[in-house]
């Protein structure tokens, strides 16, 4: 009996809530709920209500009480006054419709506030955090003649930045019902755009060291911005025809001789969205950026920002910067800039020696290796790159080939193999007689060649001054008796003449880029090996031969058997017989 009173008593307790008109049951906020919906003479029940709208009520109680504010709100939401207009009226307080608008403005206000805590706070169940987003979208969409409250919006984004706890559920629920309408996403880069400029000025020089190490909090804004674009889905702008809007009035021209035709709406909202969504990544960019969204911005700029973006040339900065730090943050950084130079005429001088120094045996364990060798293979594409920069890639794949793993050796085949087709000029390499009185003329050939001395200077940056002219590709040949068998097989892929373009093809580095050992063990495993006889028994054997070997006769333990002796004429003859009637061999032994 104590434990079900106990039991009702705490059931009893969760029904009820301390506001400011004191302990509220779930029917009395119901009859609250109704009684402000009937008459201007119960407005003061909306405090009441207010109060219940907090992370820590009861999930049945702030659920009615959101729902009758949000129904009391909906049809008032045009007439409320501005924030500005509202102060004007309270400091008079003649007219009483005025006094009630002020009033009404601060109630709104606070109702605002209240469903983007509900919607921020990580205490929020998961169905309050729902119908309060869809209360505060429905307040965004139903601004003065149908626009875009981008006010109220905005404070939602602030909020959704600067939380100090994880904010991916929200923004879950956020792309899956609303980043589908253009003027969501437009809003979205605008409020960016404004948080990340606030976000940069504040950040000091001394500060940003430490920003981009993890250890200051604004790094978990920075995070909070980079999630927030990263679930803004990217438009297609070639096929998208028809935008969806949130609002009644959306993005169209001010002018209403513009709206009537839709090409040149369509025209006027990509060129917005552009607009926008350049600035709002350039800002963002701007920022002190922690080495792990770095990373995530670079692994993904070329395919979800330079072709949404109004002018990619912008990026130019950005990505030479990057491309300039070296090591794995080089590697990412390729990508964009390549589409920065092949597609919108970017002139990068020292392009070919920042490439040559990012081959290192690190790059072929790096996470990101597969685009960075296919890019490294378009890059020596070109029929216009000089014979010293081909000779010189060439040698340097060939060197780190003796210190990478088998995956890596395949991929360098590969890569040499396409190098030595595309530029017939460097098949030199692959066999070069040295005469002790030979000695070429012009350039650094002009030097002497000594036998068994690599004139190849693998620690040089700078290309042309390596000496791959005078050198050769003997490491290619070490690989001819490499310890795994796909590799020590596929080398003699280089034995073919390779100046005969029409009897070999180019190979493909996709089908190699993101190799490891566990794809070179399982092309083992699933190669067809030949059969051969081996010289081996399926069981034990228990006698030297098989009965099916002699028939007729039978071989058993001599030790069970008698030896019976006996002589005719010249011969003595041993008769060998079984105990168990087993049939007999006749041994002749000369007298």
């Amino acid at each position: 009996m104590a434990k079900s009173s106990s039991a009702t008593a705490s059931a009893s307790a969760t029904r009820k809530w301390c506001s400011r008109g004191g302990t509220l049951t779930l029917e009395e906020v119901k009859t609250l709920g109704r009684e402000l919906l009937s008459s201007r003479a119960h407005l003061n029940h909306a405090p009441s209500l207010l109060a219940l709208l907090s992370p820590s009520a009861p999930l049945d109680l702030a659920l009615e009480a959101l729902i009758s504010l949000q129904s009391f709100f909906v049809p008032l939401v045009p007439s409320i006054p501005s924030v500005s207009a509202a102060a004007t009226a309270g400091d008079a307080g003649s007219d009483p419709e005025l006094v009630f608008g002020a009033w009404l403005r601060q109630r709104f206000d606070e109702l605002v506030a209240a469903l983007v805590e509900l919607s921020v706070s990580p205490h929020s169940d998961d169905a309050i955090r729902d119908v309060a987003l869809d209360a505060l979208m429905d307040f965004v969409k139903l601004g003065k003649d149908g626009k875009f409250q981008s006010a109220i919006y905005h404070k939602f984004l602030h909020a959704v930045v600067h939380a100090s706890d994880s904010v991916d559920p929200l923004l879950e629920l956020l792309g899956s019902k609303y980043f589908k309408y253009t003027d969501v996403c437009y809003f979205t880069y605008t409020s960016v755009d404004k948080i990340a400029n606030s976000l940069g000025s504040k950040t000091t020089d001394s500060g940003k060291d430490a920003l981009q190490n993890g250890s200051n909090g604004c790094a978990i804004f920075i995070h909070n911005i980079y999630n927030l674009l990263a679930h803004v889905p990217v438009m297609d702008y070639q096929k998208e025809s028809t935008f969806e809007m949130w609002s009644a009035v959306g993005l169209s021209p001010k002018r209403e001789k513009d709206c009537s035709k839709d090409s040149s709406s369509t025209v006027y909202i990509k060129k917005k969205i552009k607009l926008k969504f350049t600035k709002a990544w350039l800002s963002f960019l701007k920022l002190p950026l922690p080495l792990d969204v770095y990373k995530e911005v670079l692994a993904s700029i070329h395919q979800n920002v330079i072709p949404s973006m109004s002018n990619p040339a912008i990026l130019c900065d950005f990505l030479t910067r990057s491309y300039d730090i070296g090591a794995v943050i080089s590697v990412m950084a390729l990508s964009g800039l390549f589409i920065l130079m092949t597609q919108h005429g970017l002139e990068y001088p020292k392009f070919y020696e920042k490439l040559y120094a990012l081959l290192t045996p690190a790059v072929f364990m790096a996470k990101h290796r597969s685009v960075f060798l296919q890019l490294l293979d378009t890059c020596l594409k070109s029929s216009y790159l000089p014979a010293y920069l081909a000779a010189a890639f060439a040698k340097r794949l060939s060197r780190l080939a003796l210190s990478v793993p088998p995956a890596g050796a395949l991929i360098i085949i590969a890569l040499i193999h396409n190098v030595l087709r595309r530029h017939p000029s460097v098949n030199f390499l692959v066999h070069w007689e040295v005469d002790e009185n030979d000695s070429n003329a012009g350039g650094e050939a002009s030097q002497p060649k000594k036998i068994g001395a690599d004139p190849f200077n693998n620690d040089e940056a700078d290309p042309a001054k390596s000496g791959a002219m005078r050198s050769s590709l003997w490491e290619i040949d070490t690989l001819r008796h490499h310890y795994s068998p796909a590799v020590s097989r596929f080398v003699t892929s280089l034995e073919e003449d390779l100046t005969v373009r029409a009897k070999t093809t180019e190979m493909k580095i996709t089908d190699f880029s993101s190799g490891s050992y566990a794809t070179v063990f399982r092309d083992e495993v699933r190669r067809r090996i030949k059969q051969v006889p081996l010289a081996f028994y399926r069981t034990t054997p228990t006698s030297l031969f098989q009965g099916s070997d002699f028939p007729g006769w039978t071989f058993g333990d001599q030790s069970n058997s008698t030896v019976d002796t006996t002589v005719e004429g010249n011969e003595t003859i041993e008769t060998v017989g079984a105990t168990d009637s087993t049939p007999s061999k006749r041994l002749r032994v000369e007298a």
